[in-house]
């Protein structure tokens, strides 16, 4: 790893995690990850925004050191979470002068969390600035992207916004600055989904704060550097948006081929009349792709074998996963078979307190669907179709 400019004097410093395969032990990471700190050389005060991930602390105090770097004046600290502030007690030992800059709710975080003496804190406050000489920082409070205490910090004279979790991908990438927009917004897409999505209401004001400025650059603390803030910013205003689009998500398993058969089905009579449909067998599904899926669906549909007269377990997990994401959702169903009888859509409620979506009539079958319950399966299609026709937000 080095370091690579972003502008005169800003210089990226952080640490590429090519071979990271899951994130917070839940999260699969197809391509790797980074953990992005800023550089800002000043006239007069040098400042480090973010640090990394402590099993790569190595990598940016080599950076550090590539650059000439004797002296920090400030750690500017827009997160707390470790991935991100793991590595600052470190640096305040490596540069004992330093300061770490953050906001109160930040500070009181990060001396449980990292158990950083009091004395080593400067807070700010929102819109607050702070002076390195001929470069200006200015903190701009944008809470719940993901945790109470974010911030972003924007550089004025060069139009930088660095903005840690908020706009971030898990991407690993020799590039600095996005290359291929395409698969930056398919990386930002999964990173939203699974991680900034159950705060979509609050994100809309953070958004809007974010907007306000005039930004060259947006430097998130995961993936690369927008040079082109626009690509990200109408992103995340489609996926915060009430907008749906006319798809159905089916999260499925099967035991015995008779639910596989229900939702082979079910798709095909969705195709037919024209619905994007998109079935997930969480067997071997990657929890990350439903994620995304989710983002913009207009009906999910769970569809599963009774066993000991609830859901397959892995579909209860999955479940449980999409409530804890909060999907913007419109209708919700639930298709599969049993053989004595069994509470697999009362768990599924249970199971789904946060998704606020109207639930279209299940069907159930007992054993292998016969001619009968494909005829109720063609109904369920034609209820869908038709709800999503008179959905205000559905688009294509």
């Amino acid at each position: 790893m080095t370091f690579r400019k972003l502008k005169e004097n800003v210089y990226s410093v952080g640490a590429i995690d090519w071979d990271r395969t899951i994130f917070d032990e839940l999260i699969p990471l197809p391509d790797g990850t980074s953990y992005n700190s800023y550089l800002v050389k000043g006239s007069q005060k040098i400042a480090l925004i973010d640090t990394v991930d402590p099993k790569k602390s190595d990598e940016l105090f080599e950076n550090l050191e590539d650059l000439g770097i004797n002296r920090i004046d400030y750690v500017i600290s827009n997160h707390a979470e470790q991935d991100h502030s793991g590595t600052i007690p470190m640096v305040l030992n490596k540069f004992p002068e330093a300061k770490v800059i953050t906001n109160k709710k930040c500070k009181n975080l990060e001396k449980d969390l990292l158990a950083i003496s009091d004395e080593k804190f400067i807070t700010v406050e929102d819109g607050e600035t702070l002076s390195l000489g001929d470069k200006t920082l200015k903190f701009i409070f944008t809470p719940w992207v993901h945790w109470p205490e974010t911030m972003s910090t924007y550089l004025m004279e060069d139009k930088i916004m660095f903005t840690c979790d908020f706009f971030g991908s898990h991407i690993a990438s020799s590039d600095l600055f996005v290359d291929n927009e395409s698969k930056a917004i398919e990386d930002a897409k999964r990173y939203y989904a699974e991680i900034m999505m159950p705060f979509r209401a609050v994100i809309r004001s953070d958004l809007k704060k974010v907007k306000g400025f005039d930004v060259d650059f947006i430097a998130p603390s995961h993936g690369q550097v927008y040079n082109h803030p626009k690509l990200i910013m109408d992103a995340y205003e489609d996926w915060i948006s009430d907008k749906v689009r006319d798809k159905v998500v089916i999260i499925y398993a099967s035991m015995h081929g008779s639910t596989k058969k229900i939702v082979e089905h079910l798709t095909g009579s969705l195709m037919k009349k024209g619905v994007k449909v998109k079935p997930f067998n969480v067997i071997t599904a990657d929890v990350g792709e439903i994620a995304m899926a989710l983002v913009d669906a207009a009906t999910v549909v769970v569809a599963s074998p009774t066993v000991l007269i609830g859901l397959h377990p892995k579909v209860a997990y999955v479940v449980s996963f999409a409530n804890a994401i909060k999907p913007k959702v419109k209708f919700m169903s639930f298709v599969g078979s049993y053989g004595w009888g069994g509470k697999a859509i009362e768990q599924l409620k249970g199971l789904t307190p946060h998704l606020s979506a109207e639930i279209i009539e299940p069907v159930l079958i007992k054993g292998f669907p016969r001619t009968e319950d494909f005829n109720s399966l063609d109904e369920l299609a034609q209820k869908i179709s038709i709800k999503h026709k008179e959905c205000e937000f559905v688009k294509k």
